[in-house]
């Protein structure tokens, strides 16, 4: 059975939409702010989004540069805006779909079903440039101006996972998760350490980092 997660802060929208995904054979995970959203994909990775582009909490194109920055899920945006300029962002942040409300839910199910059949994205990239430094993640090296560069096998896990998405954001406890464990996603003071060592090692100036950026209180992202 496919997860469908649906992220809403309208009640009565969240409602029917469980109960009209439910009466498809699909199953629902609902959140009402883009972090709950974010950290329901992480544990239970869905195999669609359906994504309110007006959160409470975070902006939506945000969730959805978070989403893409592990998951090729495929996300169809539901907003009331409906000018070209908000779906081209939209789509330009990495959603798959744009539909405005209000909308026919015969219509939302119909693109449901269509980017569920598209295939997978593309793999990830196997060589990122960080100024002068060059990564090879297929053979996890660094290479500098002046030679390899020794990088700690967590300042590694680390790099890999944002040059695995360039451009786009990882979230704190995604890399948390990933590198150190589930039971060590709230101690964000470790990024924050290892961030600065990567930094030292790898920005021309780290004090004004240009490719290893923070997104506070969000994530971190390698902007190429």
């Amino acid at each position: 059975m496919t997860h469908i997660l649906v992220v809403d802060d309208e009640p009565r929208l969240l409602r029917a939409l469980k109960i009209n995904l439910h009466a498809r054979h699909f199953s629902v995970l609902t959140a009402a702010t883009g972090a709950e959203a974010l950290d329901l994909a992480g544990r239970e990775p869905p195999g669609a989004v359906v994504l309110d582009l007006g959160l409470p909490d975070l902006d939506s194109l945000d969730v959805i540069r978070g989403l893409r920055a592990w998951s090729p899920v495929p996300i169809i945006v539901l907003s009331g805006r409906d000018s070209p300029t908000e779906k081209i962002r939209a789509l330009d942040a990495g959603a798959d779909d744009y539909l405005t409300k209000p909308f026919v839910m015969e219509e939302l199910m119909a693109r449901l079903r269509a980017v569920l059949r598209r295939p997978p994205g593309e793999a990830a990239p196997a060589r990122a440039v960080i100024g002068g430094h060059e990564v090879d993640v297929t053979a996890a090296t660094v290479t500098g101006p002046g030679g390899p560069v020794r990088l700690t096998p967590t300042e590694w896990r680390i790099l890999a996972l944002l040059v695995a998405s360039p451009g786009r954001l990882v979230p704190g406890r995604q890399i948390l998760r990933e590198v150190w464990g589930p039971e060590q996603e709230e101690h964000g003071n470790y990024l924050r350490v290892y961030l600065a060592g990567l930094r030292r090692k790898l920005e021309p100036d780290p004090a004004r980092p240009r490719y290893l950026i923070t997104e506070p209180g969000i994530g971190y992202r390698y902007q190429p």
